[in-house]
């Protein structure tokens, strides 16, 4: 499974497209498949999105999770200030762990 991520320009928000536009959830994310690099020039060029990459992640019960410990990282938002964290999209589900 391959997911797209990015950086909100309005914000820098971390954001993660979920097949029809960005959310701030990872677990909203959709697979991009082999269309993910022609995805992420179309949105970067239209100005939907800064930095954006593909990375690698696994389907688990709660949603995608990204597979190297970095974007796990990132997923969960800053690291510096907990109380800036991104709560799940639905945060009575559960949620996986780093």
């Amino acid at each position: 499974m391959k997911i797209a991520t990015g950086n909100d320009l309005a914000t820098g928000d971390v954001i993660w497209w979920d097949g029809e536009g960005w959310s701030r959830h990872v677990e909203d994310s959709a697979d991009v498949g082999e269309t993910g690099t022609a995805l992420i020039a179309r949105e970067e060029a239209a100005r939907h999105v800064n930095g954006p990459y593909v990375i690698d992640a696994t389907e688990t019960p709660h949603g995608p999770r990204p597979a190297h410990i970095t974007d796990r990282i990132r997923a969960r938002g800053p690291t510096v200030r907990l109380d800036l964290n991104v709560a799940p999209a639905d945060a009575g589900s559960g949620s996986w762990v780093i």
